[in-house]
């Protein structure tokens, strides 16, 4: 089982899920809870992954009010097996920063770093938007010069890492160094329909430039065989 690869659970069923979770664990230790999954199913859901012994990639995007996403952090942190937790860049250093303090609190307001904590993780730019994108919502910055500013003052807010898509991996390994995570998604095989993202690449060219880890949603879970697929990118990457 390698670490490095995470399946996105991309359904509101909760019982396709499960079944998914099922399927792949013999090769696959952790999946992605999303906003259809959670919305559509609750907290539960969390706690029903981490029982049948993965972990879990609670990628919620926050993004709000400092004292707002701090709450929520706090919440989400203590849900069973969280291992990653996702927030916006774009809410600011006070915001992230207020997520970094809450993920660490006790129930007494005292900071107290578990090792068991989920890692923060921002989201600088989404991997389904272009250059083209980005300037129509008033960021006239270059794509990548904006992915690696708001990655910068991720880390310096506290942050444990970025989600970023495969084409900035590798700049922003350079930038950050190596301790920094990096979760990629828009991970496709060679010829492979991109789907609706538009920054892509295969599983080793991602890892190759730096990525700690891979999530991969449709590859896998929309194959024949999902195990069969996630063991053929498990052989690729290994």
């Amino acid at each position: 089982m390698d670490p490095r690869l995470i399946v996105a659970l991309d359904t509101a069923e909760r019982k396709q899920a499960l079944d998914l979770v099922h399927k792949l664990l013999p090769a696959v230790g952790t999946f992605k809870v999303g906003l259809q999954l959670f919305t559509a199913q609750g907290p539960a859901i969390v706690g029903e992954i981490a029982a049948a012994g993965a972990g879990i990639f609670l990628d919620l995007k926050f993004h709000d009010i400092p004292n707002t996403v701090a709450g929520a952090i706090y919440s989400a942190a203590r849900l069973p097996g969280v291992k990653f937790l996702t927030l916006h860049t774009a809410g600011g250093r006070r915001m992230m920063s207020a997520a970094a303090t809450a993920c660490v609190e006790t129930e007494e307001g005292e900071p107290h770093v578990s090792p068991d904590r989920p890692a923060l993780l921002g989201v600088t730019v989404l991997t389904s938007m272009a250059a083209e994108d980005l300037h129509q919502v008033g960021v006239p910055a270059a794509l990548a010069a904006q992915v690696e500013h708001l990655a910068t003052l991720a880390l310096a807010a506290g942050l444990d890492g970025l989600v970023c898509s495969p084409l900035e991996v590798a700049s922003l390994r350079r930038a950050l160094g190596p301790a920094a995570i990096l979760v990629t998604p828009g991970i496709r095989a060679a010829g492979a329909d991109p789907g609706d993202q538009r920054r892509v690449a295969t599983p080793a060219a991602a890892l190759a430039a730096g990525a700690s880890h891979l999530v991969i949603g449709r590859p896998i879970t929309a194959a024949s065989s999902p195990l069969d697929a996630a063991r053929r990118i498990l052989a690729e990457i290994s």
